[in-house]
């Protein structure tokens, strides 16, 4: 897999074939591109290094800032005034990014700091990433769990230098800058330097060390002046007005191939667990990029490994494996790294889009590293402890509320995935406090108030999060709130309206209401009788799904908002450009027609995901969409926070999936290669572990066990999937029941023949 990955997919505007069969029917709101960077990367890691632009929304690249339609070229190539830290992933409006501490190889005076440099001949695979600028120096980075390692090659010159730039931060588009609070930097012995910024509430110290020749001079500089003989720069406050910027140097004669290498170790606490953190990455030093970039390439193998299938095609390979590896870089764990309480244990930022990746990413994380997700659940219940919300989205700045119009109780759906599988490592009556605070904020004091909650996607979420909360009720033996949560989850279906069989009109975020009315519920068996039944709710989908539309015409370069309106109008799926919608493809299984889950997955699969820089469809945000692909194309999908996975045709011919050290292993019988244009294929049967398996659904505890499904397929749906008992299942009241030889069990699922209540 590690070969396989190409970390430029998603980094320039959306290119794929002319899209065939349904796909060509789906309307993109959002940006038509992956938002992706191509640097270097640990797994799971809080520090990642990548050329600089200052374009959006990542910091590399050559875009400005847009929000629908073609991406605005900002500029006609890749160019670049530096190397920065900390770069998000695949994420969109955010509008603030770090790009912390500014790395500038130069062969110019001081004054040119910031210029652009062209960017040639950039290679980049996990955990590396190389470039040459046009001024001839080579560069390459690579980066550990809280460290990066710089290694820069001059050409022969008599004023080399490299110069690190403290006070920058952000995006060079309008409020894009990111200015630090407060600020020190002091030097501390030949080739070391420590310094620590202050931003959004924030501190970030690093340590640094550079192996520069001996006769190169260090030096200090404040507003591109040097300081020769200062040794500490110190600044109290600052506000925008008064920033100037500010930095450190190294500077000399450059012999032909000259090589210089800078080492930086961060932390969230202090400088002195910085030079802590550099020393447990990479050694003592000097010259330890080759040995971090081995190793770190040897991390990104273990976790890539997770994931096999067979293929004959190299493209469809590299898809893949670059969707397992663009789902394993966010969020960024930081053990005993909070630099907002003193208590030792996990931490966490850069749940940039929760949103977006509750669904399928956190899911993927759980089974292929169950201890990191374990990690996970345990930082948001610190969070919510020590700030007082179970955070929608959480970055390296304080405030759990962030991003609250998002969504509601995501984290929910999250913890109650990791109690249902019964993974050891949380104290869920802690968990169960904290999830029941939570779900009383925000909108949640309209939910209890009134039934509903405006936007009414966050009335789907509250019930959803009192569905979820109610399991850990019962696994920790509070049945009184158990019997108090049922109720309250039974509330979904105030969103609905029966005459539609739709939500009711509200404000949506990123969609319509089409976009939210598919959700996988826990009650799928009422949601469909609401709907008018089976057949109904089968129109519903295939007309969100463009079955028997013509083509439509996607977003150009600035659209006028009159064609944005008119996109919005068709009411159609967005064919993960953006997220909202994600899981729809899937509800069919509940209405008794996963055959068309397979047509409608089948040209997701083989027409919304490709090669080369314009690989994506919409932005990545954090793994959410390529996250998606894995669990699609291998014929498995998360039903999130229900500890349930739906089966469909797998894209592969044989795959094997690593859960928790076991193998699940899936093959297939009468397996044609998709293509694009081409038929789908259709699940005929299923056999686990050596015994026919009539249904469509396995538990999270099967997948997680691992063992062999094989599934056998053909070109024409035989009514598997179909009949009531194979679907499914459905639970209008979440009573679970502990018990003492493991996990709880849910009681009897409610299930309505024919989707009749």
């Amino acid at each position: 897999m590690f070969e396989h990955v190409d970390p430029f997919i998603g980094t320039e505007a959306t290119q794929l074939p002319q899209p065939q069969g349904l796909a060509a029917t789906w309307w993109w709101p959002k940006p038509q591109v992956g938002n992706t960077h191509p640097g270097a990367t640990y797994p799971l890691g809080m520090v990642s290094a990548c050329a600089y632009s200052g374009a959006y929304p990542t910091g590399y690249g050559r875009y400005d800032l847009g929000t629908e339609g073609l991406p605005v070229p900002l500029y006609d190539r890749q160019v670049a005034s530096g190397f920065t830290h900390f770069q998000q992933s695949g994420t969109g409006a955010i509008r603030k990014y770090y790009n912390y501490f500014r790395v500038t190889p130069m062969l110019q005076p001081l004054d040119d700091l910031g210029s652009l440099w062209d960017v040639v001949d950039e290679q980049a695979e996990p955990g590396y990433y190389s470039a040459t600028l046009g001024s001839g120096i080579h560069c390459e980075l690579t980066v550990g769990p809280k460290s990066a390692v710089h290694r820069y090659t001059f050409p022969a010159h008599r004023d080399a230098r490299v110069v690190i730039d403290f006070s920058m931060g952000g995006l060079i588009i309008p409020y894009g800058r990111t200015v630090p609070l407060r600020a020190r930097l002091e030097t501390v012995a030949p080739g070391v330097a420590h310094g620590e910024i202050v931003v959004e509430g924030a501190p970030l110290a690093v340590h640094v060390e550079c192996d520069a020749p001996g006769a190169w001079r260090q030096m200090l500089w404040y507003d591109r002046r040097l300081m020769p003989g200062g040794t500490r720069l110190d600044f109290d406050r600052i506000r925008p007005t008064t920033l100037r910027p500010f930095g450190l140097m190294w500077a000399g004669r450059a012999e032909p191939g000259q090589v210089v290498e800078v080492r930086f170790g961060f932390s969230l606490r202090g400088v002195e667990q910085a030079k802590v953190n550099l020393e447990h990455d990479c050694g003592p030093g000097p010259r330890s990029f080759t040995v971090r970039r081995a190793a770190t390439a040897a991390d990104w193998r273990e976790h890539l490994d997770g994931v096999q299938v067979d293929t004959p095609s190299s493209a469809r390979q590299t898809v893949l494996s670059t969707a397992v590896y663009h789902s394993l870089i966010k969020p960024c764990l930081a053990m005993d790294e909070s630099p907002f309480w003193p208590t030792a244990g996990p931490f966490v930022f850069d749940i940039a889009t929760m949103w977006d990746i509750y669904r399928t990413q956190l899911p993927l994380i759980t089974a292929l590293r169950p201890h990191k997700a374990v990690a996970l659940a345990n930082a948001l219940i610190q969070i919510a402890e020590e700030e007082g919300n179970l955070p929608i989205g959480y970055r390296m700045a304080r405030g759990a509320d962030q991003f609250s119009r998002q969504g509601s109780a995501l984290a929910h759906t999250f913890l109650a995935d990791v109690c249902q599988l019964g993974l050891p490592g949380v104290d869920w009556d802690w968990a169960l406090v904290h999830m029941h605070n939570d779900l009383r904020r925000t909108y949640g004091e309209d939910f209890l108030l009134r039934g509903l909650a405006q936007p009414v996607s966050h009335t789907l979420d509250l019930a959803f999060g009192y569905w979820c909360t109610a399991y850990v009720a019962a696994h920790v033996g509070d049945r009184a709130l158990v019997e108090q949560f049922a109720p309250l989850a039974d509330r979904w279906a105030n969103a609905f309206d029966p005459a539609t069989g739709l939500l009711h009109d509200s404000t949506y975020y990123e969609g319509g209401k089409w976009n939210y009315s598919f959700r996988l519920l826990h009650d799928m068996a009422g949601r469909i009788a609401l709907a008018g039944g089976d057949d109904a709710f089968v129109r519903l989908l295939d007309r969100f799904f463009g079955f028997g539309a013509p083509p439509v015409v996607q977003p150009g370069l600035q659209p006028e908002l009159a064609e944005m309106a008119a996109g919005y109008r068709l009411d159609r799926f967005e064919g993960l450009n953006n997220e909202p919608d994600m899981e729809a493809p899937y509800a069919y299984h509940w209405a008794g027609r996963p055959d068309r889950t397979a047509q409608v997955v089948h040209d997701v699969v083989l027409n919304q995901f490709g090669t080369g820089r314009g690989g994506l469809p919409g932005n990545d945000d954090s793994g959410g969409l390529s996250s998606w692909y894995v669990w699609a194309s291998l014929g498995l999908f998360p039903v999130a926070g229900q500890n349930r996975f739906l089966v469909n045709a797998p894209s592969w011919r044989a795959a094997a999936l690593e859960v928790g050290g076991r193998s699940l292993t899936i093959e297939t019988e009468g397996f044609r290669e998709p293509e694009p244009g081409g038929p789908a294929q259709y699940v005929q049967g299923i056999v686990f572990n050596g015994r026919p398996l009539d249904r469509s659904w396995l538990s999270g505890h099967e997948v997680h066990r691992g063992g062999h499904l094989r599934v056998r397929l053909g070109v024409e749906p035989n009514g598997w999937g179909t009949d009531l008992a194979s679907r499914p299942p459905s639970s209008r009241s979440p009573v679970p029941l502990t018990t003492s030889s493991g996990p709880p069990t849910l009681s009897t699922p409610v299930v309505r023949p024919g989707g009749a209540a």
